[in-house]
C-alpha cells in the first residue's frame, strides 16, 4: 500500500494530493491563476499534516511532467525533487494529458474516445487521443502540439469528449463532440502513480527534466522597463 504525494502544475492552476493505495485521501487546489511558486510547497505541507504524515513516511512523489506551462512545470518538478532529495524518496512522473484523460473517463465512463487538450495559446493545443481501457484510458496516439483548424478531428465520433483548458476554444472549429473545460488535478493521479510505483518506473532525481514537447521561446516585453 504505497503512500504517494502527487503534484500537478502544468497549467494555470496548481494542485497537490496525497494518494494511499491509489485513493486520494487529502488534496489542495489553487483558485488563483499562476500561484505555483507561492502555493505548491505550502499545499504539500498542508496535505501531509492533514494526513498526519511526515515527508519521510511517504513512499514516493509523483509529478505531472507536461506538456504545459514552462514555469509551472519547473516549479512542480523543483518542489518534487526537493522532497525526494530531503526525505530519500522515489520520484515518479506521468503526463499531464494522461491526467486529463483520467478525469474525462471518470466524468463520462461511457465515452469511447477522450481527447484531452492543454492550452498552448492561440488555436494551438497539446493533445493526444485515448480509448477506453479495462483499467483506465489508454493513449492511442502520440502527444503532439496541434494548431486546431476548421474541420479538425472530422474522423472522431460525435460522442467524443474533448477535455482541458484548451478544449472549449476549439469547439467551433471542431464542430462535434462534448467539450469540458478542466485543469489537470493531482487528485486524479492516484491510479497512474500507483501503477508507475508498482512497475518501479523511478525517475532520476538529479537529471529528470519536464516534458516540454516544444522548445522554449523567450519574448521581449512590449514596454521597456528602463
Amino acid at each position: 500500500m504505497a503512500k504517494i504525494l502527487t503534484i500537478e502544475t502544468s497549467t494555470a492552476l496548481c494542485s497537490v494530493a496525497l494518494c494511499i493505495d491509489s485513493k486520494c485521501v487529502a488534496s489542495r487546489r489553487s483558485g488563483l491563476d499562476r500561484s505555483h511558486a507561492s502555493m505548491t510547497a505550502v499545499y504539500c505541507d498542508e496535505v501531509l499534516k492533514e494526513a498526519g504524515l511526515k515527508p519521510g513516511e511517504l513512499d514516493a512523489v509523483c509529478i505531472s511532467d507536461g506538456p504545459g506551462s514552462y514555469t509551472g512545470l519547473r516549479v512542480g518538478l523543483s518542489t518534487a525533487k526537493g522532497l525526494c532529495f530531503g526525505a530519500g524518496l522515489k520520484l515518479l512522473s506521468v503526463r499531464s494529458l494522461d491526467v486529463l484523460a483520467e478525469m474525462g473517463a471518470e466524468l463520462r465512463p461511457s465515452a469511447a474516445l477522450i481527447v484531452p487538450m492543454v492550452d498552448a495559446r492561440r488555436m494551438e493545443v497539446y493533445t493526444a487521443r485515448y480509448a477506453a481501457g479495462e483499467t483506465g484510458p489508454e493513449r492511442i496516439s502520440e502527444i503532439e502540439a496541434l494548431i486546431v483548424e476548421e474541420g479538425a478531428f472530422a474522423d472522431v465520433p460525435h460522442d467524443c469528449i474533448f477535455i482541458g483548458d484548451g478544449a472549449v476554444k476549439c469547439r467551433e472549429a471542431i464542430g462535434r463532440g462534448e467539450f469540458i473545460e478542466a485543469y489537470p488535478d493531482a487528485a486524479a493521479m492516484g491510479r497512474m502513480a500507483e501503477k508507475e510505483y508498482a512497475a518501479q518506473q523511478w525517475r532520476d532525481v538529479a537529471y529528470c527534466e519536464p516534458f516540454y514537447l516544444k522548445d522554449f521561446v523567450a519574448t521581449s516585453p512590449k514596454k521597456k522597463l528602463f
